[in-house]
């Protein structure tokens, strides 16, 4: 069964998801520090999680249609590879304000899971690599561990290789 978010503010619309879903979860929280230079290495680091389990939620524009990346906290997302893996010619990141008003999340805090708007989704495939994984339960200093192949599944998300 899910393991609910604790009392006090902690349920975002990811964590929400994952509950209505039925789907087993932890959620992590840690205290997010506002001069950190990366939100997933932070994440990592204070979680004692190693960078290629922790995988980072990022939007693009491929074609003029938003699409999520989810790539290990450890690489950068390959905007080319991108681009083939949903068929597209051309990629580049999306204005951070179209990203959070898609998303509904803050930067930093952008969850693959419980979008306000879902957007096709692309898993690099090395997720399926680790037992769980942890991806942004929504906002900064909040993460949520869970099976890869549950991730997919609810984000009806396709795996290709698009880290590099």
């Amino acid at each position: 069964m899910a393991k609910k978010a604790k009392k006090g503010g902690q349920g975002t619309p990811a964590t929400v998801a994952l509950e209505n879903a039925g789907v087993p979860f932890t959620v992590h929280a840690y205290e997010h520090d506002p001069a950190a230079a990366t939100y997933g290495g932070e994440a990592a680091e204070l979680l004692g999680v190693p960078a290629d389990q922790v995988f980072k939620t990022l939007v693009a524009d491929v074609d003029g249609t938003l699409t999520v990346g989810v790539v290990p906290v450890s690489g950068k997302l390959d905007l080319k590879a991108l681009a083939a893996a949903v068929g597209g010619k051309r990629a580049a990141m999306a204005e951070p304000a179209a990203a959070e008003r898609s998303s509904g999340y803050v930067l930093g805090g952008i969850s693959p899971l419980g979008q306000r708007r879902p957007l096709r989704t692309v898993l690099d495939d090395t997720v399926l690599a680790h037992p769980t994984v942890y991806v942004s339960a929504g906002r900064r200093g909040l993460e949520v561990e869970l099976a890869p192949a549950d991730l997919v599944a609810l984000t009806k998300a396709l795996t290709a290789p698009i880290g590099r």
